[in-house]
């Protein structure tokens, strides 16, 4: 089961007025406001539609891959671009926007174009092709080559290859880090773990000293605590095991470079390489299943009013088989009362959906009948998503 990895427009975006290192001002500007500035900066209004909608579309996805990388949080500057064309793209404080370009990017502003099979936006860098040339598009030549009758996506394909496709509609929140808010530790089970051991394990490939974790599931074990520490000793961190802000920031900034995820030769960010499988467990002790069987379940009803609330008692009574049955007709399947495999993925697949969201904030939801450590402990036991028998009424004996 995947975690949501699709990249965002940022509401806002805060624009550092300088060179990174510069002590200059930062301001914060809506998203749509920010691409309307930086294409009227960089690009003529009079140029054809098809040459403007390339330059905005790289435009966004530029900016859209500092913040998707946090290319800058992750070094600990407090913005998420600069407007040195020297590292970013060019934007004026306070300049007027061209009314064509305007119309343009009120279309396009969560558009966005990346390479197929990746995640993260295109790094899309450009250049004027006159007085400064590069690898990426020739915003001149975007011109020259809409006058030919190209269309956008022609013309950035000629400029960043044939393996490139457009993102429609990307979602549209606030600006929030990768960093969960609170350090992680032995013991401790989140998404936010699975993704840093994904990120630990492509680091430990040009870092052998690191030792793998050979399971990366999203429980924080003693494999888990040894990578970190490995880690922490290579960048001179405080090597305490224990993953908090600044060796979470030091772990993105590593593992983005390796891939070159802010490059155009990017190595990439595959789909596949942030799944996050809550494995389900084959525990010797019936009532723990059954204990885990009503967790879920009593989750899911303060979500699904169909679903009713269910006593953790670890047997399965009347209660539980009628839980399931309520969760088994709102998902379609044939209403047996018994957990069968089928059932077990509904039921995962609907936690999961409110773990990532609302679970592990304590002001929503503060149930912790048991916990979420727990919980990841258990399904981290066995590979197989399914405990390997049916659960039912009267289990167990």
């Amino acid at each position: 089961m995947p975690i949501t990895v699709r990249p965002y427009i940022p509401t806002y975006i805060t624009v550092h007025l300088g060179p990174p290192e510069w002590d200059v001002e930062n301001v914060t500007v809506p998203f749509i406001d920010y691409i309307k500035n930086v294409a009227s900066s960089e690009i003529y209004p009079t140029w054809e539609p098809s040459a403007l909608r390339a330059n905005i579309l790289a435009q966004i996805s530029f900016a859209l891959n500092r913040v998707y990388t946090e290319f800058y949080p992750s070094r600990s500057y407090p913005f998420q671009i600069t407007n040195s064309t020297a590292y970013d793209q060019k934007f004026i404080k306070g300049r007027n926007i061209f009314d064509s370009v305007s119309v343009l990017v009120d279309e396009l502003f969560n558009d966005y174009i990346r390479r197929q099979g990746f995640v993260e936006p295109l790094a899309a860098r450009f250049c004027n092709g006159t007085t400064s040339q590069c690898d990426g598009l020739s915003q001149w030549g975007s011109e020259y080559l809409a006058r030919e009758g190209r269309n956008s996506l022609e013309i950035l394909t000629t400029y960043y290859g044939e393996d490139i496709e457009l993102v429609v509609d990307a979602p549209v929140q606030a600006f929030r880090t990768s960093y969960p808010g609170t350090p992680m530790r032995l013991g401790d089970a989140s998404p936010s773990i699975r993704i840093a051991q994904v990120m630990l394990d492509r680091i430990s490939q040009a870092y052998p000293a690191i030792p793998k974790i050979t399971r990366r599931n999203g429980y924080y074990g003693l494999e888990t605590q040894e990578a970190v520490r490995a880690f922490q000793g290579i960048f001179d961190l405080t090597a305490d095991g224990i993953l908090g802000k600044a060796t979470w920031n030091t772990l993105v900034r590593i593992y983005t470079g390796i891939l070159q995820l802010s490059e155009l030769a990017s190595e990439g960010q595959q789909f596949g390489s942030l799944l996050f499988d809550y494995e389900a467990f084959n525990a010797a002790d019936l009532r723990e299943q059954v204990s885990l069987l009503q967790y879920l379940l009593s989750v899911l009803s303060q979500f699904y009013l169909e679903i009713p609330f269910v006593t953790i008692d670890g047997v399965f009574g009347a209660q539980t088989r009628n839980a399931v049955m309520a969760l088994q007709r709102s998902a379609g399947l044939p209403e047996t009362g018994s957990v069968d495999e089928r059932t077990w993925d509904v039921l995962v697949e609907r936690f999961l959906a409110i773990d990532r969201t609302v679970l592990l904030n304590d002001d929503f939801f503060p149930f912790r009948s048991f916990s979420p450590a727990e919980l990841q402990e258990s399904l981290a036991r066995q590979p197989d998503q399914f405990p390997g028998q049916t659960l039912t009424y009267g289990q167990p004996n």
